[in-house]
Order: C-alpha cells, then sequence, then structure tokens
C-alpha cells in the first residue's frame, strides 16, 4: 500500500509522521511532573494526588522494589482495579527497569496460575480483598512477596473512615490476622523509602516494558511483548490524533479497565503524555458511581466500550435529564462494533464525538481511528493512524494484496507493533511475516477487512468466527448489525453451532430493552427482509444478559460453549 490514500483525510493538524522521542515510558509522568506539578494526576473518591505526587511516590516505590531485588527485565504483577494504587504500581516498576505484567482481576485461579508462572512474576502488587486469591496460588508459582494495598489508603479521610466501619470487612478489604510472612503492606514501603530516589537502573527505548496478555477471548493466552518505544509511539500517536486537545487542561473518565491494554495506553499513559487529569472509575459496571463522576468533575476525555455507551444512552436517569453529560468532546470507542444508534443517540446526549477505533494487544492498542472532527464512516474503524501502514491480503495465499473493497486479512506495520510473543516462536513467526517488500515484517491480526477508495476500512468479522452453513460464508458481525437495528433489540450476538444437516448453521443471543417484548418470529420476519436466506439464524435464544470481557467484548465463544452443553444436557435426558 504505496499511495496511502487515507492521509488526505486526516483531520487539520494531525500530522502524517510523528518524530518519536527515544526516551522510557515513564518520561512522560516526569515531564507532566515537572509542566503542571500542582495539576491532580489522579482524583478518587474526591482524593487529589497531583503530577508531582505521582512523580515523587512512583520514584520512592522503584527504590523498593529494587531493595527487595527486583532487576532489570524481571517482570512485576498488578491484580487490583482503577485505582491511584494501579499508577503507583505501573510506573514504579517501569522506574526499576521491571516489566509491567497486569493481571485481570476477575481471573479464577487457574486462569492467574497461568499467567504467573508463563511470565516468571515473582513480585506482585495485589488489592487487599483479592489477598486470599493470589495466596492460594502462590504456592504452585514463583511468587515470594506480594505487596499489598487497602482500597481505603487513597481515599479522603471521611470516606476512609466511614469505609472502614461499614465496607472494609464486607467487602473482604480486611485482612484477617494481618499479612503472611515475606508480604508487605505498599503503605508501609511508601514510609520506609520516603526520601528514596528514583534508581539509577539505565532504561531505554529498546528494552521490554510491558508484558500483554491476549484476552483469551481467541484460544490460548499469549505474552504479547512490547518495548518502551512501541507504548511511547502508540501513546503519541492516540495524542496527536486529537488536534483540539488543550495539554494540562483535559480530564479524563478512566472508567476502562487499567489491566486492559486499552485503557494502559488510551486511558493512562495518554493522560500522562497530556497533562490530563484521571478521574477513577473502579467499577464501570457501577453506572450510579460512573454517571457521579461525570456530573461532579465534567470529563472532556471519556475512552470506553460500545456497551458501556450503549448502557448510559437507555440508564431511566440519563433519560429523564439528571445528570449533565455535556462537557464530554472526545470519546474513543474501541475494543467491539460500535453500532449507528449507540454513536447517535450518545452524541446527541452529550454534544461530544464518539469516534471508532481500532487496535489489538499486540500494537500495543490502537491502529486505527475515525476522525475526531472530520467524517465517520458507519461501520468503518477508521484511518490508519500516523506512521501505521495497514494493507488487505489474500485469504487463500496469505500474501497477495487485495484490491480495493475485495475482503481479506488486515496486516499492519508501524512503530507500535510488538516485539513477539513470550516464549512461543510459532505464534510469533505466524503473527509477524515478512512479504518481500523491504520494509521488514507485517503483523497479521486474523481480523477480515476491507478498505474503501479513500482509505478507512472495515473489520468484516474474526478470521476464526466465520460461520459455514451448508458451505456458504457468514460473517456473524453481518448479522449482529441487521438485528441491533431492531427497535426493540438492546444487545444481540450471533455464532455458528453444529447441525447435523448443514454441518454449521446460524444462532442468534438476544437482550431486549427493558420492558419490551418480541417473539421469534417477529425478529426472523426482520432478518428475512434484510439478509440472504443463508444468513438468517435459524435459532433464537432470548436473555437477560450476554457474557461479556472485562472491557465489554461479547464473548461468542461462550455462548457457542454454553449451547453445546445445554444440547448435551437434552441428549443425556432423552437416553
Amino acid at each position: 500500500m504505496t499511495s496511502r490514500p487515507w492521509l488526505s483525510h486526516y483531520d487539520p493538524g494531525v500530522p502524517h509522521t510523528i518524530e518519536y522521542p527515544r526516551v522510557p515510558l515513564f518520561h512522560f509522568l516526569e515531564e507532566s511532573a515537572r509542566k503542571y506539578p500542582d495539576r491532580p494526576c489522579t482524583i478518587f473518591k474526591g482524593a487529589k494526588i497531583t503530577f508531582r505526587e505521582m512523580n515523587e511516590i512512583t520514584a520512592h516505590l522503584a527504590a523498593a522494589l529494587v531493595d527487595l531485588g527486583v532487576k532489570k527485565g524481571d517482570r512485576v504483577g498488578i491484580f487490583m482495579p482503577n485505582t491511584p494504587q494501579f499508577v503507583m504500581a505501573y510506573y514504579a516498576i517501569l522506574k526499576a527497569g521491571g516489566v509491567v505484567v497486569a493481571t485481570n482481576p476477575l481471573y479464577t485461579p487457574p486462569e492467574i496460575e497461568h499467567q504467573v508462572n508463563d511470565a516468571g512474576i515473582e513480585v506482585m502488587f495485589v488489592m487487599s480483598n483479592f489477598y486470599s486469591k493470589i495466596k492460594s496460588v502462590q504456592p504452585k508459582t514463583r511468587i515470594r512477596t506480594l505487596i499489598v494495598t487497602n482500597l481505603k489508603e487513597t481515599l479522603p479521610p471521611f470516606l476512609r473512615l466511614l469505609f472502614t466501619l461499614t465496607r472494609e470487612k464486607k467487602g473482604g478489604f480486611r485482612i484477617e490476622g494481618g499479612l503472611q510472612s515475606g508480604d508487605l503492606w505498599l503503605q508501609d514501603l511508601l514510609k520506609k523509602y520516603a526520601q528514596a530516589r528514583r534508581p539509577q537502573v539505565e532504561v531505554g527505548p529498546e528494552d521490554v516494558c510491558l508484558f500483554q496478555y491476549s484476552g483469551g477471548t481467541t484460544g490460548t493466552s499469549k505474552g504479547a511483548i512490547a518495548l518502551h518505544r512501541n507504548v511511547v509511539a502508540n501513546t503519541l500517536q492516540i495524542r496527536y490524533w486529537m488536534p483540539n486537545l488543550v495539554e494540562g487542561q483535559e480530564v479524563l473518565l478512566m472508567a476502562i479497565p487499567l489491566f486492559h491494554v486499552y485503557g494502559m495506553v488510551a486511558g493512562m499513559n495518554f493522560s500522562m503524555a497530556t497533562g490530563a487529569t484521571m478521574v477513577m472509575v473502579p467499577n464501570a459496571r457501577d453506572l450510579h458511581d460512573l454517571l457521579e463522576n461525570i456530573q461532579k468533575y465534567r470529563p472532556s476525555i471519556f475512552p470506553g466500550v460500545p456497551t458501556l455507551y450503549n448502557a448510559i444512552n437507555n440508564h431511566p436517569d440519563v433519560q429523564a435529564g439528571k445528570y449533565n453529560l455535556s462537557s464530554i468532546k472526545a470519546c474513543i470507542s474501541g475494543s467491539a462494533p460500535l453500532l449507528r444508534e449507540t454513536k447517535e443517540r450518545f452524541e446527541a446526549l452529550t454534544g461530544g464525538k464518539v469516534f471508532e477505533g481500532y487496535g489489538l494487544s499486540e500494537a500495543p492498542t490502537a491502529t486505527h481511528c475515525n476522525p475526531l472532527l472530520g467524517e465517520n464512516r458507519t461501520g468503518s474503524i477508521g484511518l490508519p493512524l500516523p506512521d501505521v501502514d495497514a494493507k488487505i491480503i489474500s485469504l487463500d495465499d496469505g500474501k497477495t494484496e487485495m484490491p480495493v473493497g475485495e475482503i481479506g486479512e488486515l496486516v499492519i506495520r508501524g512503530p507500535q507493533v510488538f516485539k513477539g510473543y513470550h516464549n512461543m516462536p510459532t505464534e510469533t513467526e505466524n503473527a509477524l511475516r515478512d512479504l518481500g517488500d523491504g520494509g521488514g515484517p507485517w503483523l497479521f491480526t486474523g481480523d477480515i477487512a476491507r478498505m474503501d477508495e479513500d482509505g478507512y476500512f472495515y473489520i468484516v468479522d474474526r478470521k476464526k468466527e466465520l460461520i459455514k452453513p451448508g458451505g456458504y460464508q457468514v460473517w456473524p458481525r453481518e448479522v449482529e448489525e441487521v438485528i441491533a437495528a431492531h427497535p426493540k433489540v438492546l444487545e444481540v450476538a450471533v455464532a455458528g453451532i453444529p447441525d447435523p444437516y448443514r454441518g454449521e448453521t446460524v444462532k442468534a443471543w438476544i437482550v431486549l430493552k427493558p420492558g419490551e417484548s418480541a417473539t421469534e418470529e417477529e425478529i426472523k420476519a426482520w432478518c428475512k427482509e434484510r439478509l440472504a436466506p443463508y444468513k438468517v439464524p435459524t435459532h433464537y435464544e432470548f436473555r437477560n444478559e450476554l457474557p461479556k470481557t472485562t472491557v465489554g467484548k461479547i464473548l461468542r465463544r461462550e455462548l457457542v460453549r454454553q449451547h453445546k452443553e445445554a444440547e448435551a444436557a437434552k441428549q443425556q435426558t432423552k437416553s
């Protein structure tokens, strides 16, 4: 793709190429502490930590980590929700020369064990309510030290007292009998190292800063290795994509999980690079808390996911006009397809712009985005970010570039593309492939896409989720978009299930809007008017909710598994 047609559709002020400083990722925090020392870095339930304070805390904590035996390149875990302590741990690990491995707090012990052992984690930061869960796994791992923090440690004094009296024990935050031998309280380390300076560990752009484990929605969880320069580049690509933001003045609603690379880069690192204040929301599913934070702190930037925007659209208090959302001017929507209705309703509520983007853990988050000010094309993931090349490759031979408008696999090349997978050479070779054009390897995304004549890209579906009823090809997303447009439908997922006659057939799982009722025949008739006969689902299941990842991506694979289990149980009953 030598012509790069997308460049002519960039917003005014967005550069075609960026000069990336050869600095470690924590440079952004140090610079914001220098430029905006008294500006809040985080706000959590009213308690503020300034950029100067965050920079000092992370330096003290880095010194503590080095004294605990953390060496350059060692992987250090973080197991906590969106709190100021996550930010402290993240930048302290980087300043100590370590590699961040952030783990989903909803993981089960076997999932934790796999990730901890694969990464070789020996030191881990843990929120106190997860302490017993990690201790149960510890004997099967190399973990030697847990650094533990209580949610109340970063609350304002009155709320801290209230929390101690009412929620600490009930929520499992109180550790009865104290920490076990070898474990340490974060607060004790901060007191002990209160005068310590950042350790003089040489950390450069080619050093590893992050192991980001893929969410496991497509199979075995893999550790994507990102270098400091990869994350620095991606942070600046996202920053320059928003030409109308004002450095040192923005407020960002930090509701998407920080353990996920999307929240980590498009939320936290972006905030550090722009001097933006992060309003911390530990649980985005608590819509009351999220809306209260919007009302009180007036965020201007709100990275999120379609399910979250949709939930806000349909919240009764929002519909009744009880919340003022007009401060929001920019929302990057990622992790799942953004439907037109969701986008238009949220924009009408806020007056801001919701623009869909695309990314993956291997890059380490964003590669494409719709323009903030210019044209957003329905169903499109937008244009490649500055310095990103992208093209569509034949599904048949994995080499030939497809013409404009034709479907194939999306491949990407850019400064943010990862180094490879940890301990998985074959997977790395499959993901990073040289196409003989002299520009180095391309990242094969596993996503099926097409590009229009202006360089806007459109995801058709996951390569592995193609449904083949009777030999035809059906992309789940295409069917989902048709059903989601039905006025009674809140959410939908579509996937292939086994079928004795067709080999595979199409099934739809549907959540209706509150107070609505619909029949299978009604939805089927809707589909028949809008889809080729082989694409119309043959099975429908109405549900109260759909299984999702913590960033709101619907788990089609889990729905198929549940369907197969239910069918197997039926067969057993019959026999």
